[in-house]
């Protein structure tokens, strides 16, 4: 069993919600705020972020993983659920350094795995050097020019998920 897995127990029983505030404090959850709601006047996809310490104990030891926690949460939140189909969600995963991006399917088939890919990667990295602020503020600026590059505004729109980061 690799170390990652080995020790994947623990870390989601060691981290709690102050490892939330403390990664993210209220100044960096409206720096993300204001990334996604200046990215959205670029698109016209909706982008939610979303926060999570760690799994249930429960749901370890069912060893779900952060993908199928991303997929739960983007229909928890009702990502899914926008006027055009247009909703993207960016799942965090503190216990496991994890980054998901979850997006509705006509989004996701003109983007493919590859472009959430690396820019997972690169969230990662950064969460890696302990800079989980910067890395979430990096991540959306370049979820929002991949966007405006394939789905761009045209005229006003609704804003229909909460800029403001989620956390689970």
């Amino acid at each position: 069993m690799p170390a990652r897995n080995r020790y994947r127990f623990w870390r989601h029983v060691a981290t709690d919600h102050m490892a939330v505030r403390h990664a993210f404090p209220h100044v960096a959850l409206e720096r993300i705020e204001a990334a996604i709601a200046a990215g959205e006047r670029t698109h016209c996809a909706q982008l939610c972020v979303a926060i999570e310490s760690a799994l249930p104990v429960t749901r370890v030891l069912k060893h779900l993983s952060p993908r199928e926690r991303a997929l739960e949460v983007f229909g928890l939140l009702r990502v899914w659920d926008t006027e055009e189909n247009s909703g993207v969600l960016v799942y965090l995963l503190l216990a496991d350094r994890d980054v998901e991006i979850v997006a509705d399917r006509g989004i996701h088939r003109v983007v493919g795995d590859a472009g959430w890919k690396s820019i997972c990667e690169r969230m990662e990295a950064s969460f890696r050097a302990g800079n989980y602020a910067d890395g979430v503020v990096t991540g959306v600026a370049e979820i929002s020019r991949l966007l405006a590059q394939h789905f761009p505004r045209v005229g006003e729109g609704p804003n229909e998920l909460a800029d403001k980061p989620v956390i689970l």
